[in-house]
């Protein structure tokens, strides 16, 4: 790489805990300063509306920009099968000719560029993020030195822009969570760098209470879990559920797993119960759920209320709710709300900086 590559700046502003933003502008006014460029234009992909979000530009003016946000654009990187990890690739390299795409014909061209280089951006075992754009005046390719560069930065503006950065923030506020899991909109899921994989985060059931949970708008949720890879006395660990802040709109956000959490005293049977008065059961119902006596569930209740230390099972569902010290009824009732197909990537991402 060569000498005059800001790559030490370029660390410092990934590293940055400064908002996504303003991370992006200072990648590209580095980038700008150093590259033989005309415009750059640094987006993330936003599956959900389907476009490209602009994050950092520069060279380019309002009617290239408003062109460039539309959803006609993100089918032609689509179609060309930039939206995935690959080296970088010169837009007069494609299959088709330049003046073919119609982003380039009705806007790039007359706005007085000839060629471009573009640089996917992919988190290593991670989601396609966006795209980095370098547009030139020349129909000159640039040099094999300035791609090879690019190719080997583009890592690190990829982790400059990632939405994993805030969520590991988050998930680090999370006391004991020992895994953690990152849940996007479409229903994919993928580890949570720097935390363990655990199969009970890509339980079908816990993706749905989740799932249910962040797009009714909470941003926050805890419960209680059967763990089999929990070693405390209750066998259970306690999940809990982070809306996404500062992150794209294709990523809801991150499930946390804190293996033998304490839960007031808790049996796993009241832990059962005390999901069922959660969502609104009777003793009567409880007790044809569990298969168990009614005076067998009052037992269970009159426990609950001794150790949540509250006079009603009314203000034991709300007291749960907030420490999380229950079984949600989905997992007994088996009773889902249909859920998108989900996707699991086991690989981490590895190059977030933290």
């Amino acid at each position: 790489m060569p000498n005059d590559v800001p790559i030490t700046e370029m660390i410092d502003i990934a590293a940055s805990p400064v908002p996504l933003l303003e991370r992006a502008r200072g990648l590209v006014e580095s980038l700008d300063r150093w590259l033989p460029v005309e415009a750059i234009w640094l987006t993330l992909s936003d599956p959900g509306s389907h476009v490209y979000a602009t994050v950092g530009i520069t060279g380019l003016e309002r009617p290239v920009l408003d062109y460039l946000d539309r959803p006609t654009v993100a089918r032609e990187i689509q179609l060309a099968e930039l939206n995935h990890d690959r080296a970088p690739v010169a837009v007069t390299e494609l299959p088709v000719p330049i003046e073919n795409h119609p982003t380039w014909a009705e806007c790039l061209i007359p706005a007085g560029f000839r060629d471009g280089l573009a640089v996917p951006l992919v988190e290593p075992g991670g989601p396609y993020l966006g795209m980095l754009s370098l547009l030139y005046s020349s129909t000159q390719p640039p040099s094999g030195v300035v791609r090879d560069s690019i190719g080997q930065l583009a890592p690190l503006i990829a982790r400059a822009v990632s939405p994993l950065r805030s969520l590991l923030a988050t998930a680090r506020l999370v006391r004991g969570a020992t895994a953690g899991a990152v849940l996007l909109r479409d229903g994919s899921t993928y580890p949570l760098p720097g935390l363990e994989h655990h199969p009970s985060l890509v339980d079908s059931v816990v993706l749905d209470i989740a799932r249910q949970t962040l797009l009714a708008g909470e941003v926050y949720r805890s419960f209680m879990w059967p763990s089999q890879h929990s070693h405390g006395p209750a066998h259970h660990a306690r999940i809990t559920v982070l809306a996404a802040a500062d992150a794209p709109a294709f990523v809801l956000g991150t499930l946390l797993l804190t293996p033998d959490a304490e839960c007031r005293g808790l049996t796993p049977r009241e832990m059962q119960v005390l999901g069922l008065i959660v969502d609104g059961h009777s003793n009567q119902q409880i007790a044809t759920q569990l298969t168990v006596a009614p005076r067998t569930v009052a037992a269970h209740v009159e426990h609950i209320l001794h150790k949540l230390e509250v006079p009603t099972r009314t203000m034991a569902a709300v007291q749960a709710e907030r420490d999380g010290c229950y079984v949600p009824a989905a997992l007994l009732t088996a009773v889902k709300a249909p859920m998108l197909p989900v996707r699991v990537t086991t690989q981490a991402p590895t190059a977030l900086l933290g």
